[in-house]
């Protein structure tokens, strides 16, 4: 391979000022669209040795047959003209955003004569003005019900709406008392119009003033024995409450932000995006993309404000956007957003308090659809096919791999060494079949990987176990049936995978030589370019970004690196429950609260005496004894970790310890 591009533009060409740059093929179409606050910097990253770029990157230079850049006179001009751009070429190496889905709203109709309230996934109504998205369409429909007893605003079709303008004669929906605009004949149109800008003001925020007023009404109604007055501001109150309880208070009520909880790994991110109007979540909406070439976190934060705000306008764009980092151009963005607001908006960091606490639930949710966004690939039987044919082909099987084991180590500054093994079947997870190693000796992690497949190869091809079972036959006498089986730890998958680069796969080949094993497929995925390593080759197996093998290989990795991960911790958990029992007057319930109060071992470690005593049932003397314990057992914790390597099975999620399979 070149080390030169040959598009490269000569040195000093490119100007230092900021602007948008296009990579193009050789057909001219538009293959990425990036902006830079100085050009020439920008650029040279790209046009660097190839060997030193990313893969992805490196395949998006070489694809491109030509670069082409536009100078601007501001860095918020390249901010708008990258969005236009993006916008308008879709560039397949830029980030592919896309909903989860067409998500409902509430709007109001401010554009009519007499306002009315709707459910819509249309966003372009004119003069419409909009709450939500909501996660379900019944919500919608719920919370307008209970809105329209406290604002009872119009409902009625348009149709009717004229209609009953015409004759004189109420509306169907207002003669059963479910639409109170002008049609009903109830209200003026300057009044029903003063009931939207209330129902508005509510669903904005002022929330607080409705109910102090629905509340003094109904005292002064029942004061003045006006029960039925009274019980009409009863049940409004209720509304209210009702819509309120949906949506709690997360914030200052003053507060109007739109927060991003972002989950990403090399290939996709999910995002949720939290809609907070008068410090409550008044929608959710949830979002992945799909990333080509390799980015920064910061990056990735400019691109979806670009994505979401690109179309806003007015309130639409809150007073202040929560992001997980700040984007590099963060002062830009601001002002970006500041001429769709009108107002000044501010992009922070929610760092500390009930922001940080919100932003934790956001992440968490993003996680987990980033979850559901990766599996989902992998639950249609078509997709699976794919992935393991393609699979097949990428390294070169004589089969497709039915079954593949993956195997993580994981370790704590080289103490509590362990490893897992996870089990997939027809590109399906075989909780039932998951394993996890404890290493008590090892060098390093290439050391532990060859110990681990020593031990689990040695079972394949065990011998068939004799079980007896109890029957009868058709004159009711009891018969002894003896059946035999191959126990499951016994088959032999057609693919090993191990978390790591060359050296665990090198580790891994040598395990299956030992073991005379030919038969067995064997690579190894390195997390930072997401490359596919075989033994005995100098250069990795590099699979498309929108490969479904890849993504069954990344859940492989995840699913083993997760398993490790919760057996480690729960056999600290066990180390730190047996040395606490030494401690007199320390029972089982005592121990549990401390670990529960404290979190963690470590920091139960670095517990002093007064901290210790915090903890209900822990006196001064006990206390004391805990933590000149603790300190004590420090010093010898590595020899306890010598415990016998054993071989355990977990038969879920649970990592239950199971018996070890025979052979």
């Amino acid at each position: 391979m070149a080390e030169e591009l040959p598009y490269k533009p000569r040195q000093g060409e490119i100007p230092t000022d900021p602007g948008v740059y296009r990579f193009r093929d050789a057909q001219g179409r538009v293959l990425y669209v990036g902006k830079a606050k100085n050009l020439r910097q920008r650029l040279s990253n790209y046009f660097a040795p190839l060997r030193t770029l990313h893969e992805r990157t490196r395949r998006m230079v070489t694809t491109a047959a030509s670069v082409e850049w536009t100078v601007v006179p501001t860095d918020v001009d390249s901010l708008q003209l990258e969005y236009m751009w993006i916008k308008e070429f879709d560039p397949p190496f830029n980030v592919r955003y896309k909903d989860d889905k067409s998500y409902p709203f509430m709007a109001i109709t401010l554009a009519d004569e007499a306002p009315r309230v709707i459910v819509t996934r249309n966003r372009r109504i004119p003069g419409a003005k909009y709450f939500g998205p909501y996660p379900k369409v019944w919500a919608v429909h719920d919370t307008i019900d209970l809105m329209i007893k406290v604002f009872p605003i119009r409902t009625c079709s348009d149709a009717s709406y004229r209609k009953a303008m015409q004759t004189g004669r109420p509306c169907f929906p207002g003669q059963i008392g479910k639409c109170g605009g002008p049609c009903s004949m109830k209200v003026t149109i300057a009044e029903h119009r003063a009931m939207v800008d209330d129902f508005i003001a509510f669903m904005e925020g002022g929330d607080e003033r409705f109910t102090r007023d629905l509340t003094r009404r109904m005292h002064e109604a029942s004061a003045a024995m006006d029960y039925e007055s009274a019980a009409k501001y009863r049940d409004q109150l209720s509304s209210i409450e009702a819509v309120l309880g949906r949506s709690a208070l997360v914030l200052p009520q003053d507060e109007d932000a739109d927060l991003f909880g972002i989950a990403e790994d090399e290939l996709s991110a999910a995002i949720q995006h939290f809609v907070i109007r008068g410090g409550r979540v008044r929608g959710v909406r949830a979002s992945t993309l799909d990333k080509e070439i390799d980015i920064s976190g910061a990056e990735l934060v400019d691109q979806i404000l670009q994505r979401v705000y690109g179309e806003a306008s007015g309130e639409q764009v809150p007073r202040r956007v929560l992001v997980p980092s700040l984007p590099d151009d963060t002062v830009e963005l601001e002002e970006w957003l500041r001429e769709r607001r009108g107002k000044k908006v501010e992009i922070a960091v929610a760092q500390r308090g009930q922001r940080a606490e919100l932003m934790r639930n956001a992440t968490l949710n993003a996680q987990q659809a980033l979850i559901r966004h990766k599996t989902r690939r992998s639950s249609d039987y078509t997709t699976r096919t794919q992935a393991l044919t393609d699979l097949q082909d990428a390294l070169g099987l004589d089969e497709a791999p039915l079954r593949i084991e993956c195997y993580d180590i994981s370790h704590l500054s080289g103490t509590n060494v362990v490893a897992s093994m996870v089990v997939f079947e027809d590109g399906l997870p075989r909780k039932d079949q998951y394993r996890s190693f404890n290493i008590a000796e090892t060098t390093d992690d290439t050391d532990s990987m060859y110990q681990v497949l020593t031990r689990r190869l040695a079972h394949i091809d065990a011998p068939e176990e004799t079980a007896e079972t109890a029957a009868f036959d058709e004159n009711g006498e009891e018969l002894v049936v003896t059946e035999r089986r191959k126990p499951r730890f016994a088959y032999p998958p057609q693919l090993l995978i191990v978390d790591g680069g060359k050296p665990q796969v090198e580790a891994a080949a040598r395990a299956l030589r030992d073991a005379g094993r030919s038969d067995i497929g064997l690579c190894g995925i390195a997390k930072r370019l997401e490359e596919l390593w075989l033994p005995g080759e100098d250069y990795p197996v590099i699979l498309p970004r929108t490969s479904e093998a890849l993504y069954l290989v990344q859940r492989l990795r995840d699913e083993a690196h997760r398993f490790a991960i919760t057996h480690q911790r729960k056999r600290r958990r066990r180390d730190i429950a047996s040395i606490l029992a030494e401690v007199p007057g320390l029972g089982a319930a005592r121990i549990k609260t401390l670990l529960r109060h404290f979190g963690s071992v470590a920091a139960l470690r670095r517990a002093d005496a007064a901290e210790i005593q915090e903890v209900q049932g822990i006196g001064p003397t006990l206390a004391e004894a805990i933590r000149v314990h603790l300190a004590g057992s420090a010093a010898v914790s590595g020899s306890r970790e010598g415990v016998e390597s054993v071989l355990v099975g977990a038969g879920s999620d649970s990592d239950a310890a199971q018996t070890p399979p025979s052979g």
